[in-house]
């Protein structure tokens, strides 16, 4: 009696497997309408409560019919599929996330509430509301929700769909080409589909993931924050979504305890074995051999010093009386924020401002565009060029200094070197060229529809390395993005798509061997 309870959940868990990756997003993003559904109840916000509600149940419904049409069919386990499904659902996701949005907040149009969840699924964190106060806690709730799911996502199919198909960064280690699937991989891991892949990686990712989560949530509102103001920045640090219901971190109560705290969980996005070894990126040697986690602690602390004597000595010049105090705000500052922006994050410390007005100097926002465009490691969160990728242009440029004194010489290369297959640096040299030729273009358009070519070169910066808060921060007066018009709002949402995709995967996407595949 007990063989078809246990026989049958295992059917459906196999039928709703098969599914499309996208149809799965789907259903799982129906059911995420229930946390905020309740939270409007509890806080008496019913007009919200309803919207997530009926929207999440009418969802829900679509779901199961789908899934019930598709019921039977043999699914297509091909490299296309998965990558056009995760293309799918950085486009048309954010509709179905804005229906209950626009409901509970009709004073808005369609199309900003379209870009603001573009911005929270990509983890990009720009936002159009630049008042938090417009919006509603539940609102407010949603927004870092979709940003941490949208982390997670990025989390699996790096390691699940883009590392086989050797993009996101993987294409630097990879001994095949970018875009094509390379069969010894199968081979290792016992040939298995992409979606036994997909199931086995978020299996492994989401445990780790909602734990470290809720115990920065839990640190945060010991440290004396409030539960929902914790519980969206410990969201947006795991997501590198920069996302705050107050308006940043500078606005919070925390102190630098709990900056210090958010610090630590931010090192998770400069490299994936900070939880992790399941892909190619992995050394021998650990973390603290690994490049990109090297590179990462190179700049988090060679740039705020860096900021820290030309403050310095800008203050002697100047005359001004040094107070060791503020000194120390003023390095303290510029650590966490250097790093916030080196992971994509983009919050900014309360102590950001004395790090720029002590000595009477202030730190230019190229700085920070800077940092956002290096970006965190492979297969993480966080946005950018990627650490990986300045490792083997790095690596590069030394083995060429070399050859200049020693032109017959065999380059040893070394544990961490040995990473990089032969054309790596070649393969990243492209990116940067392609990145670049992406951020002219964006750019280009932008000034097309009547945006200032600074405010422009800005919001093309933050939009294709993820690093939303660029816009407020970087510019020299913060960017009304609501103030702009259709084409340029839907011009900013493409390039969230494709600074999160990266140019490789929309280039494999058009690859015919994905396609006969």
């Amino acid at each position: 009696m007990t063989q078809p309870t246990s026989i049958r959940p295992t059917g459906i868990r196999r039928e709703i497997v098969q599914l499309p990756l996208f149809l799965q997003l789907f259903g799982v993003s129906a059911v995420s309408m229930i946390l905020p559904s309740i939270h409007g109840l509890v806080v008496n916000d019913h007009l919200a409560s309803r919207a997530f509600l009926y929207a999440g149940l009418l969802g829900l419904v679509a779901f199961t019919l789908i899934a019930i049409a598709h019921a039977g069919r043999k699914p297509l386990d091909g490299a296309l599929g998965p990558l056009l499904s995760l293309l799918s659902a950085f486009v048309f996701l954010p509709v179905f996330f804005a229906v209950p949005f626009l409901e509970a907040l009709p004073t808005t149009r369609f199309v900003n509430v379209y870009f603001e969840m573009v911005s929270a699924l990509t983890t990009t964190g720009a936002t159009m509301f630049d008042n938090p106060e417009r919006l509603s806690n539940t609102l407010h709730l949603w927004r870092a929700q979709v940003g941490w799911m949208g982390g997670l996502l990025m989390w699996v199919t790096a390691s699940a769909i883009l590392a086989p198909l050797h993009l996101g960064g993987f294409e630097v280690t990879a001994q095949a080409e970018p875009g094509r699937p390379d069969d010894r991989m199968g081979n290792r891991m016992g040939r298995i589909t992409p979606r036994q892949r997909l199931l086995r990686t978020t299996q492994a990712l989401l445990p780790i993931y909602f734990g470290l989560t809720l115990l920065l949530w839990l640190l945060l509102v010991i440290g004396g924050e409030t539960a929902l103001v914790a519980l969206c920045h410990a969201m947006s640090v795991m997501a590198t979504s920069g996302i705050s219901p107050i308006g940043g971190v500078d606005e919070a109560q925390i102190g630098v305890t709990g900056e210090a705290v958010m610090m630590l969980f931010m090192l998770f996005a400069l490299s994936r074995l900070t939880f992790s070894k399941d892909t190619v990126t992995a050394t021998q040697g650990g973390l603290m051999t690994d490049p990109e986690f090297r590179i990462g602690l190179l700049v988090v602390i060679g740039v705020p010093l860096l900021l820290f004597a030309r403050h310095w000595i800008g203050a002697f010049e100047v005359e001004v009386e040094v107070d060791g105090t503020r000194a120390l705000e003023a390095l303290w500052g510029g650590l966490f924020t250097v790093l916030s922006f080196l992971t994509t994050t983009g919050f900014v410390s309360e102590h950001w401002a004395e790090a720029q007005n002590w000595s009477g100097l202030r730190t230019p926002g190229l700085v920070l565009m800077g940092l956002a465009l290096i970006g965190g490691g492979v297969a993480t969160t966080a946005g950018g060029v990627k650490l990986l990728r300045v490792f083997a242009l790095y690596q590069n440029g030394v083995r060429e200094m070399d050859r200049l004194v020693y032109p017959n010489s065999v380059s040893g290369a070394g544990a961490a070197g040995r990473r990089l297959q032969s054309n790596g640096a070649f393969i990243a040299w492209i990116f940067f060229m392609l990145f670049a030729m992406s951020l002219a273009g964006v750019t280009l358009l932008l000034t097309l529809t009547g945006a200032p070519f600074d405010a422009a070169v800005v919001m093309s910066v933050a939009t294709l390395s993820t690093t939303g808060p660029l816009i407020e921060h970087a510019a020299d007066t913060p960017i009304r993005l609501i103030e702009l018009g259709l084409a340029a709002k839907v011009i900013l949402s493409g390039a969230m798509v494709l600074g999160r995709l990266e140019t490789l995967a929309i280039i494999a996407l058009m690859t015919p061997n994905l396609w006969r595949a």
